[in-house]
Parts: C-alpha cells; structure tokens; sequence
C-alpha cells in the first residue's frame, strides 16, 4: 500500500492532460479492449429488490492538488531511458541476452532503422506474450507465429527478465531516428511504455489512479465538477417525476424495457444485421468475415470480442441480469459493427497483412491501443445511427420483435440522453475508490447516486473495476476523444466513415488525436 507520506508527495504539482474535454459521455458505453464492455458503463434493468441508493449529501470536489505528478513520470522515464541497458533479446530457453545492435554501417540510414524497428516490434510481441504468462487479462488477441507463444509458454520468462526487456527496448527505441515513420515509432514506444507498467504493477508497485492511467493509456481524466453531476440527476428527475428515490424510478422504468429472455437472440441477431449492413454501405468487408455470436453468464463485462484471426470474432453477451432493449443496437455496434470486429480487421488487413507491422500480432489489453478501441467502439454506435435513426430503428425494429411497446422507445432515448451526462462521475468515484480515500460501501452508494442504478449493478460495476481499474475511462473519455477527433477533421470536408476507417488502420498516442 502506499503510505499516506508517499501519497501526499506524489500529489504535489499532480498532472494534467493537455487537451481539455467536455464532462459528457456515452451512457450505453460498451466493450474489452479491442473487446470487452465493461459492465458498469451502462446500467440496464433494475433488480426490484435492491436497494435505494442513500441520501447522500454532494460530496466535495477533489482537491486540485490531487494530481500526479506528470514532471516526475516524464524524469523517471527519461532517466530509465537513458540508463536501459545494450538492446538484447531474450534468448530462447535462457533469459540470457546476445547483442544484435550496430547494423552494417554500410546500410542506408532509412534502412538500418527499419531494420531496428522490425527487430524491437518482434521483441515487443514476446514481451507481450511473456507478460501474459504472469497475466491473464493482458493479451487480448494474437495472430503471431504460435512458435513464438510456444516459446515464451515453455520459458516462462520472470518478471525480472521482462522487466529488463522492456526497459531494454525502451532505450532502443528511443535511440532510433523519429523522422522514420514516426507515428509507428511513438505508438510501438508508448505500448513499450505501458507494458513496463503492467509488469512494474505485476512485481507490486503501487499508481495513483491517474499516474496509471497516463503510464498505461496516455491519458488522465479531467477533474469533474460535482455540481455538473447535481444538475444531471436535476434533468433526469424533471423526466422522471414521483416519489420514489431516482435511481428506483430510472431502474423501474428501464426493466420495463427489458428483453424477454426467449426473444434475446432474435433481437441481437436483427440489431448486428442492421449494424453490419451499415458499415458495409462504407467499407469493403472482406469475403470471409464473419462472426459467432455466444450468450454467457458470470463475467465482469456486458460483452466481449474475442477476435479470433482470418477475420473471424466470436462475440459474447453476458445475461447475468436482464439486458435492456437499447442494448442490442449498443453492442451490435460496440462488439461487432463498425466497432472491435471492424478494428480488428483493419488492424489484421492492413497494419499486420499489408504494411508487415509485426507488432500489431498481438493486442495487450492496458496499453494505449485500449483508448482507440473502446473509445471507437463507442463512437461507432452514433457514427453508425446518427441523430434519431438508432430510436427510429429501435422503435420500428426491435421493440416489436421484442414484444415491447413501441411508445416507450423515444422515452428512452431521451432519458439516455440526458443520463450521458452522468457517465464521468464513474471516472470520478473509481479514482477516489481506487486511490483508497473512499470505502466500497462508499463507493456503492455514490454509483448508485450518479450512475442512477440498482446496488446489484454498483457493486457489479465495483467488481470491474478492481479486476481492470483505470480500464474504465477509456470507454466515456476514449469516446469524447474520438468523438473531437473526427469532428475536427468533418469540419475539414473529410467524410467521418473516411476519417474513422484511417483512425483504425493508423493508430497513434492519443495527444496526436488533438483537433
């Protein structure tokens, strides 16, 4: 644990992300790194027995000394830079090293560095997967060699050893001439980067919430105003009169719109038609994609994509509590279209298939590839229904294959509407909660205040939180990421399928993501 001395010295002069984003988000955030939804992002039915959340007053604003300290992350990665050792490999079966540097000095410059970045994106990917063997939630995806995991699952490399690896590469990349494909080099560097975290976070050492997530993701959520959260409930209680406590009445009305179990499959599979046949109308899928779609229960999140490789997924719905009918089109979009099936062609067809980027073989889940992934499969859902068409479709589509009224479907809209509000006091709660200066029970109660949800589903979104932690903003900070991203360059005359197609196939740290 970090002691209260030390948590105070790491909160001295606290960083702040550059780029300043709007306290708004997606209610109905989804999805797992290139795939999982996480399952407290959007509450869906109520479960009549919970509780109400309690009465709590507003609690304070954080104090804006609570920042980590982004000097200290910049010395103490320039100073590992500077003190990684030779760039060498683990060797197969030894951990020991051999030295592979020093190109022929006959060699063009442009082609020596190539050389080099092909050799530390092949480490990366062992790194990754030997990172893995300690960890079960990392490597989200592979399509590498099965030599190389076969490897690295015989050798089963220590901590230690991945921890000077990565430390090594660090060095090596940073040594290379950043005019050569310089948006590869600094995505490859900050991937490097977050993977030293994983394994520093591995071997025991402790982050503040945000230092993890700018080490991990490259990025730390804003500080939030609780008074934005106040009018929020103020809006949703406008759309919601009565006398019950809100989070009560929000759970009634949206159980009412829950998917009757027997009509589960008939719903997704019509809600992923339309979201396929959408995208389709942009790009050009490949002839044998495809997808399986799975219904699962005890999981931490509401969906998974499991990207299996050749352009194939295998998508799985979590019904541990009852899905609401909003959901489908969400994680039709989220899982499958244009979301992480989509991504991950894009990655596999174009990144790994054409370009021979070997470092896109493997997907680590807490890296900064996660912010693009969730925050895209996020945006996805507007890019693909914008404006009312989603209520539309919902309305016209689903709530009668459904066997649910059709009335309710822009009541719903509007209500989700007005709750996106209220998706970044998760980021807010999590923090605290995560950073130890609130309690679980605290933490339930403020959830279920500002996320207007049942205990059931708190304590479940508390449940993923402790298993991925900062995880969590890159569904609703990712999306508004993304969101600015491919408004600036919509306001630029490029169509946003256009503009969202090269985000995919070109990804880049999120600060290049700024209009």
């Amino acid at each position: 644990m970090i002691t209260a001395a030390a948590r105070r010295g790491l909160r001295q002069g606290r960083w702040r992300f550059a780029i300043t984003f709007l306290v708004t988000s997606l209610l109905a955030s989804c999805g797992g790194g290139s795939s999982q939804t996480s399952a407290e992002e959007n509450p869906s039915a109520p479960n009549p027995s919970a509780q109400s959340a309690p009465q709590e007053q507003a609690f304070a604003p954080q104090n804006p000394e609570k920042q980590a300290p982004e000097k200290q992350v910049a010395e103490e990665q320039a100073a590992e830079e500077k003190q990684a050792p030779a760039s060498t490999p683990l060797q197969p079966g030894t951990g020991s090293t051999k030295s592979t540097d020093n190109p022929p000095s006959q060699a063009p410059a442009h082609k020596r560095n190539t050389s080099k970045l092909k050799e530390i994106a092949e480490r990366f990917v062992k790194l990754v997967l030997g990172v893995g063997v300690h960890d079960d939630d990392y490597v989200d995806a592979y399509l590498g060699p099965q030599q190389w995991r076969d490897e690295i699952e015989t050798r089963k490399p220590s901590l230690g050893a991945l921890h000077q690896e990565a430390t090594a590469l660090l060095g090596a990349i940073s040594k290379l001439d950043a005019a050569h494909q310089p948006r590869r080099t600094a995505m490859l560097k900050a991937n490097i980067r977050a993977a030293l975290t994983r394994i520093e976070m591995a071997q025991g050492k402790k982050f503040l919430f945000d230092q993890e997530t700018k080490l991990l993701y490259g990025v730390v959520a804003p500080l939030y105003s609780i008074e934005e959260f106040e009018n929020a409930r103020r809006e949703v209680e406008r759309l919601l009169p009565g006398d019950l406590p809100l989070n009560e009445r929000v759970n009634n009305f949206r159980h009412a719109l829950a998917i009757p179990p027997e009509k589960l499959h008939a719903v997704f599979n019509a809600a992923i038609t339309e979201c396929r046949r959408r995208t389709k109308a942009h790009y050009t899928l490949p002839d044998k994609e495809r997808f399986t779609l799975n219904y699962v229960e005890d999981k931490p999140w509401s969906g998974y994509n499991w990207y299996k490789g050749d352009f194939e997924s295998l998508i799985e719905i979590n019904t541990d509590l009852p899905i609401i009918i909003d959901r489908a089109i969400d994680l039709g979009c989220h899982e499958g279209y244009p979301g992480h099936h989509m991504w991950n062609i894009f990655i596999e067809r174009d990144l790994l298939g054409e370009k021979g980027w070997v470092e896109y073989s493997v997907y680590p889940l807490f890296s900064p590839l996660a912010l693009i992934a969730e925050g895209s499969a996020n945006f996805g859902i507007d890019l693909a229904f914008p404006g009312e068409e989603k209520t539309i479709f919902e309305r016209d589509v689903l709530f009668p294959l459904a066997g649910l009224d059709p009335d309710k479907a822009k009541a719903l809209a509007t209500l989700n509407q007005a709750m996106r509000k209220l998706s970044h006091a998760r980021n807010y709660i999590i923090r605290d909660y995560l950073d130890g200066d609130i309690n679980r029970e605290k933490a339930t109660q403020r959830i279920m205040r500002y996320g207007l949800t049942s205990r059931v589903r708190a304590e479940k979104s508390l449940d993923f939180a402790e298993r991925y932690r900062g995880y969590i903003l890159n569904y609703n900070l990712g999306r508004d990421i993304v969101r600015d991203y491919i408004e600036s360059q919509t306001a630029q005359g490029i169509d946003p399928w256009v503009a969202f197609q090269e985000l995919l196939s070109a990804p880049r740290p999120p600060i290049e993501l700024a209009p």
